[in-house]
């Protein structure tokens, strides 16, 4: 099981929802919980190797124009 991600709480809590500390300390996990869908909207699945596979296809790493032949010298 993960670690409580503190860091995006706080920063979700303090800086998006503007609270004093002594609110967003007050707050239960099931009201940040709340406040942070309202805010940020449901949880996106995690990224498996099929979608993975599938971004690589839709967005290549190439280069944005090809590159010149070198000039004769």
């Amino acid at each position: 099981m993960a670690a409580f991600p503190w860091e995006e709480a706080m920063a979700f809590g303090f800086g998006h929802l503007r609270l004093a500390p002594d609110g967003f300390w007050r707050m239960t996990p099931r009201e940040l919980a709340a406040a942070m869908r309202a805010g940020l909207g449901p949880p996106r699945p995690r990224l498996d190797r099929a979608g993975l596979a599938a971004l690589m296809a839709r967005f290549p790493d190439a280069p944005a124009h090809p590159p010149r032949p070198a000039d004769p010298a």
